[in-house]
Parts: structure tokens; C-alpha cells; sequence
């Protein structure tokens, strides 16, 4: 199968069209969304941190992960 990347924008009303149209075909046509990156990672030490606070503040204990 040959393939090929398209770019349509969707801002627009005839990019929305042309969207809707690819997806009714989706035998010859498969539609990607790109991922947002507006979504935060967070480093192994902020994971530990959050997590001995909230079962700290929910046993009422103080107790310090070793990580």
C-alpha cells in the first residue's frame, strides 16, 4: 500500500469538510491526531514527592520516602 501525509486545516470550513470526508473511508484512509504537548511530564523525584504528601496528609503521618 502507498501512503501519504496530508495536512488539512481545520480551522476552516472547507478543511472540515475534507476531514469528514476521509473518515467516512476508513478502508483507504486512517486520520492521526497529533499529540498536544501542552501536557507536563514530571521527573521520577515530583512523582514521590506528590505521593508522600497525599498518603502523609491521608494516614496523618510524616514519614519520608527513601527514593
Amino acid at each position: 500500500m502507498q501512503t501519504i501525509h496530508v495536512q488539512i486545516n481545520i480551522d476552516s470550513p472547507t478543511g472540515r469538510r475534507l476531514l469528514e470526508e476521509v473518515k467516512r473511508h476508513p478502508k483507504v484512509a486512517k486520520v492521526e491526531y497529533p499529540i498536544i504537548d501542552k501536557e507536563k511530564t514530571y521527573t521520577l523525584e515530583e512523582v514521590f514527592s506528590k505521593v508522600e504528601e497525599k498518603l502523609n496528609n491521608h494516614y496523618g503521618t510524616n514519614h519520608k520516602l527513601n527514593y
